[in-house]
């Protein structure tokens, strides 16, 4: 029987902010985004910094093997703000796959535009223009989940739009690459996470993750790595395939 975190009923607000994101209630018109790029942090911001050096480390991997030391140098990182939602560029009769470069080692994920299109455009459109170079990861939940994706890193960033939840059947067992969000359902933009173990439920009352959530990929290669990361490890880079 697969292992199951039954999250108590408490967590459920930890858990539904956790995995949120700082988008707008409402997605924005279409339309062909404009960046307009600042500095990563503000004076006097208390967002860690975004070096190769985390914040926190971690011993060993979930599977007892030690981790390695942070080696990669991440660039330093801006936040790039986007008048609207990108266009549609993908096709999803495509196979897209991504190479995090982390400065812990890679991972590779492997997206599924089949059922979340719009998300999957979403971030292949970020990762092109190098949105999340040298962003870190701010949250890791052992078991559970590490996230990442804000330009603020304070859980509270985003690209400056929004996208819709898409749900699907598609459950979030270890791997899955979920799409973070605040308490509107269509409050998506650029914060994204991995699930370290089976996430199937938001508490013990049997609420479902991925009704709740959208599954736009899953790890295929790495998952040593993301088990790996610690808070303030910072991404190098994210390489987009397209076969």
């Amino acid at each position: 029987m697969p292992y199951r975190v039954m999250l108590p009923l408490a967590l459920l607000v930890l858990v539904t902010m956790g995995l949120a994101c700082g988008g707008g209630s409402e997605s924005p018109p279409q339309g062909s985004p404009t960046p307009s790029v600042q500095s990563s942090a503000s004076p006097g911001s208390s967002a860690p910094s975004r070096t190769s050096t985390p914040s926190a480390s971690k011993a060993t991997s979930t599977g007892g093997q030690a981790c390695p030391s942070p080696s990669g140098i991440a660039p330093k990182a801006t936040v790039k703000s986007y008048s609207a939602r990108p266009p549609r560029t993908i096709d999803t009769a495509k196979k897209y796959t991504a190479v995090v470069k982390t400065v812990r080692g890679d991972f590779t994920i492997e997206f599924r535009p089949d059922i979340a299109p719009e998300t999957v455009n979403s971030f292949v459109f970020l990762a092109r223009d190098h949105f999340f170079d040298g962003i870190i990861f701010h949250r890791v939940e052992p078991g559970f989940v590490v996230q990442g994706g804000d330009p603020a890193g304070t859980g509270r960033g985003g690209p400056g739009y929004s996208i819709p939840l898409e749900p699907s059947a598609e459950p979030f067992v270890r791997g899955v690459l979920g799409m973070a969000r605040a308490s509107d359902p269509n409050s998506g933009g650029s914060q994204w996470f991995v699930t370290l173990g089976d996430a199937l439920f938001l508490n013990d009352l049997k609420m479902p993750l991925d009704k709740r959530y959208t599954v736009f990929g899953k790890v295929t290669q790495g998952m040593e790595v993301v088990d790996c990361i610690a808070v303030g490890d910072a991404i190098v880079g994210i390489d987009i395939q397209e076969e």
